[in-house]
C-alpha cells in the first residue's frame, strides 16, 4: 500500500510541477500558482510516507499557506493578465538547454559519487529541537541557498508581472478648481 501511495504522490507532484511551468490549458499565472499548491501538497504526502511529519506540516503551513498567499497577492496586486505567447529567443533557448544539461550532469555525478550502497541510518528522530539545531549548524548553507531561491522566485514574479513600458499610460482626468461658495 505504501508503494502505491508513493507512486501516486510522486506522479501527482511531477505532473503538477510540469503544469506550473508549461500549462497547455491556461496561461493565467493564478492557475500556475494553484498547480504549485497541488505540487506542494503532493510533496507533503511524500514526507508523511517518510515519517517526516514535521516537514510535512511545515510544507503545508509555510509553503502552501504563507508563500503561496504572498505569490497570489503579488500576482493579483499587479493585475497580471494571461501571458501572450512570445517568440523564443535563440540565446535564451541555448542558455536554458545548457543550464538544464549542467544540472543533469551535476545530478548524475553526485549519484555516481554516492554509490549504490545501503543508505546510512538517520542519526536523529524527527524532533523539532534536534532538527532546528542540525538545520542551523550542519545544514546552514543549503538552508540559506533555499531562502535565496525563494527570494529569486518572488523577484521573478514581480519582474514577469510588470507592465509593458511601451504601452501608453492612461490619461488623467482634468482637474477642476474648487468652487468658491458665495456668502
Amino acid at each position: 500500500m505504501q508503494d502505491l501511495l508513493f507512486y501516486i504522490f510522486a506522479g501527482l507532484a511531477v505532473v503538477c510541477a510540469l503544469l506550473v511551468v508549461a500549462n497547455p490549458f491556461s496561461r493565467n499565472p493564478v492557475t500556475s500558482a494553484m498547480f504549485l499548491v497541488l505540487t506542494i501538497g503532493a510533496l507533503a504526502g511524500l514526507f508523511v510516507l517518510l515519517h517526516a511529519f514535521f516537514l510535512a506540516a511545515v510544507q503545508i503551513l509555510v509553503y502552501a499557506g504563507a508563500v503561496m498567499v504572498l505569490f497570489l497577492f503579488v500576482v493579483m496586486l499587479l493585475n497580471v493578465r494571461e501571458e501572450e505567447r512570445r517568440p523564443l529567443r535563440k540565446l535564451g533557448l541555448v542558455a536554458g538547454v545548457v543550464t538544464a544539461g549542467a544540472i543533469v550532469a551535476a545530478l548524475l555525478a553526485g549519484l555516481d559519487r554516492a554509490g549504490a550502497g545501503a543508505a546510512p541510518k538517520p542519526e536523529i528522530e524527527g524532533g523539532a529541537r534536534e532538527l532546528g539545531r542540525l538545520l542551523f549548524t550542519q545544514y546552514l548553507l543549503p538552508f540559506e541557498i533555499i531562502s535565496l531561491l525563494l527570494l529569486v522566485g518572488m523577484v521573478g514574479v514581480v519582474f514577469l508581472s510588470r507592465k509593458d513600458p511601451q504601452s501608453p499610460a492612461p490619461e488623467a482626468a482634468p482637474v477642476r478648481p474648487p468652487a468658491n461658495p458665495q456668502p
